[in-house]
């Protein structure tokens, strides 16, 4: 009498690295939009895991910690965001077209990061006292000096209205722009560079030197 075979038991297969990597990205941006919509404090691991579909023990295969998901979602976002800022300052472009750069590729990086952003302006007040978020108050003071000095060179150049007050109109653009991740949705009616357009249009006319 044939004997029956045992059935062949298969390992799961490994995920591929892009996989993995693709997986990791998916649980940040789920992060992401948890901690800007409950707070960073009142977010624990078990939340950000019910919110992707999974067991918390499963969350710890990924990340170690909350603090690193949100160091990382942090990082991520202002590494882009000078990526694009130092090659508009790399461009020698007027300041007039200067700001104007600035200005959209910050729209654009709240296309890309809107959570990101808005965890970034609720957050990081609190965060810059850890050691491990020191990046972010380097991160600020290299944000406004880039602002003023465009300011400061608009003015020198005759861009911009002689009796400007530089660090006060560097406020009034850093908040107006940066507010936007609390209403900005991607994928809306308008562009991030068709918003920038719009604000360009209303700030410019306030600042511009009139001919």
């Amino acid at each position: 009498m044939p004997t029956k075979k045992k059935p062949q038991v298969t390992a799961p297969k490994k995920p591929t690295a892009a996989a993995a990597q693709a997986r990791r990205r998916e649980l940040l941006g789920t992060a992401a939009e948890v901690f800007a919509e409950q707070g960073y404090n009142a977010t624990t691991v078990r939340t950000i895991a019910d919110h992707a579909g999974m067991l918390a023990g499963s969350l710890y295969y990924h990340f170690d910690s909350k603090e690193s998901m949100l160091e990382e979602i942090l990082r991520t976002f202002l590494d882009e965001l000078w990526d694009g800022y130092d090659t508009v300052l790399a461009s020698g472009l007027g300041p007039r077209e200067t700001l104007e750069a600035l200005v959209t590729e910050s729209f654009r990086e709240i296309d890309r990061h809107r959570a990101a952003v808005a965890i970034y302006q609720k957050e990081s007040k609190q965060l810059v006292a850890q050691d491990r978020f020191a990046f972010l108050a380097d991160s600020q003071r290299r944000f406004e000096k880039a602002w003023l000095s465009t300011l400061e060179r608009g003015v020198g150049e005759r861009a911009f209205r002689a009796d400007l007050d530089v660090r006060l109109t560097y406020r009034f653009v850093r908040d107006t722009v940066w507010v936007a991740a609390s209403w900005y949705r991607p994928g809306g009616q308008h562009s991030p560079e068709e918003i920038a357009r719009q604000y360009l249009s209303m700030v410019l006319d306030g600042i511009a030197v009139r001919e």
